[in-house]
């Protein structure tokens, strides 16, 4: 089994190559290859794409890559491959962004990207550090990981889903912040999972064995 972790000069991947490694394996479950080759892409059982920095840009960049993300979302929507979307690459599967500029997203779980307005004015935004999972609805990535479990946030918006059942996992900031998102073969985490330690490796292992 190969999983692609895309590569569209998005951030450093290090951290997340490591994480995804790591999984494959101690769970036997094939490799990881970091790629921005559409025939690489179109190689992949799953597909994961990460990204770091502002909506936008980070649309932009992964359209300059001729072909790669037609050969993602052929993967996703015609194969049925499985998807984890994180951080901007959760934020990219919107209808839309609202950040610095109205952006398109790829219009895969209806909703936009909005700023985050703490109902208490002493928390800061970005919305950085630890933050607790709150589980909305039972789904096999979120095997073994229950309410309370920590993840690592860094983030100035968030992802306001239109239909509640795309909602899987909230965290609460004066307010509730969505922090994983899915539908179908698609999954997104707006934290990192790599750098959540247990509760996101086990994710990443829950990824890298759900059959859609």
């Amino acid at each position: 089994m190969l999983t692609a972790l895309i590569d569209y000069d998005s951030g450093n991947l290090h951290s997340a190559q490591k994480a995804f490694e790591r999984m494959t394996q101690e769970a036997g479950r094939g490799t990881i290859v970091v790629t921005s080759e559409p025939d690489v892409v179109a190689k992949a059982d799953r597909i994961v794409l990460p990204g770091d920095g502002a909506f936008p840009s980070c649309r932009r960049a992964l359209g300059a890559f001729g072909g790669l993300f037609e050969a993602i979302e052929e993967g996703v929507h015609q194969q049925g491959k499985p998807f984890l979307g994180i951080c901007i690459g959760m934020q990219m599967m919107a209808s839309r962004g609202l950040e610095f500029e109205p952006t398109e997203g790829f219009g895969w779980i209806t909703g936009q990207v909005e700023p985050i307005r703490p109902a208490d004015p002493a928390l800061k935004v970005p919305h950085m550090g630890w933050n607790d999972l709150v589980i909305d609805r039972a789904h096999p990535v979120l095997d073994g990981i229950a309410t309370g479990d920590h993840a690592y946030f860094v983030h100035s918006f968030h992802f306001k889903v239109e239909h509640p059942d795309h909602l899987l996992a909230h965290a609460d900031y004066a307010g509730p912040i969505t922090a994983i998102v899915g539908r179908d073969n698609m999954v997104g985490t707006q934290f990192h999972p790599e750098k959540s330690q247990a509760t996101g490796l086990r994710l990443i292992e829950n990824f890298l064995a759900w059959k859609p």
